[in-house]
């Protein structure tokens, strides 16, 4: 009897053992439940924030890129505006053609070129040189009166007289000059004339060119050789003596620029001051 209650109560200290031990198992179930159910609401908030955040400064960059392409785009357009005007400004159509030739010259070819109101431009080709030098040209009232009385008295377009003279002089240079007027123009050449207004047409024409080549001379002086201003200012008052300078007044703001220059030799700026007073005074009479 005894040996059964022992084995009876062995029996049911088992099953308090196992139900015990079971208990303890099950609690640790729900445990990573529990964490799954943790983990996924960390990461539910997370997933629309970065896409908050890249949105908003996508339209920002996107509005300031749409801004910056069309600002220069104006400015392109009124640039181009501002530029077409100013090029229809500077360009002239030249009605008036002077050429002159003597290849044994140290200037050895001179063209000239303006328009009705004297603005044009003046090429000439010099011993030393590879191109010929182009300097821009404006001419005075004074000098198109008396290049205009030339031509009116000789009637040029309608003319037909060849004022060449019987024998060639073309050692002292060939000059050719074209006029434009309208829809009609006439080209001449001649080296020597007795005609008296074609002489001062051709007159004319070397003065312009004495003036403006002078002044290139004197310029290039001054700024690499200003000992050799000197001699240019003597050259300049043997022009003024021989009546050889189209229009001496239009030199006077050029003539006092140069005596005030210092880069001048000292002789050949007292020599410019009295040619300026000599011209003021020609001028007033």
């Amino acid at each position: 009897m005894t040996k059964v209650i022992k084995i009876f109560l062995f029996a049911s200290l088992i099953a308090v053992f196992s139900v015990s031990a079971f208990s303890q198992t099950k609690p640790r179930k729900p445990k990573p439940k529990t964490v799954a159910k943790k983990n996924v609401k960390k990461t539910e908030p997370t997933a629309p924030e970065p896409v908050k955040k890249n949105e908003r400064p996508a339209d920002e960059t996107a509005s300031d890129d749409t801004a910056q392409q069309t600002e220069p785009k104006k400015n392109n357009r009124d640039g181009k505006n501002t530029e077409r005007p100013s090029a229809k400004k500077a360009a002239f159509e030249p009605t008036y053609f002077y050429t002159f030739s003597q290849p044994s010259f140290t200037v050895s070819e001179i063209k000239i070129e303006h328009d009705d109101k004297g603005k044009g431009k003046i090429s000439f080709m010099k011993g030393g040189y590879d191109e010929p030098v182009s300097d821009p040209l404006q001419l005075t009232a004074v000098t198109l009166e008396k290049i205009n009385a030339a031509l009116n008295a000789l009637d040029f377009l309608n003319a037909t007289e060849s004022y060449q003279y019987d024998k060639d002089y073309s050692h002292l240079g060939n000059i050719t000059f074209k006029l434009k007027r309208d829809s009609r123009e006439r080209e001449t050449k001649y080296n020597y004339t007795t005609n008296r207004d074609a002489k001062a047409l051709m007159d004319e024409y070397r003065r312009i060119s004495n003036q403006y080549i002078w002044m290139f001379d004197i310029n290039l002086s001054r700024e690499n050789q200003p000992l050799e201003a000197p001699g240019l200012v003597d050259v300049f008052d043997s022009y003024l003596r021989r009546n050889e300078i189209s229009d001496p007044v239009q030199m006077i703001p050029f003539l006092k620029e140069l005596s005030n220059d210092e880069r001048m030799p000292l002789i050949a700026r007292n020599h410019l001051a009295k040619l300026v007073e000599r011209i003021e005074k020609a001028g007033k009479k």
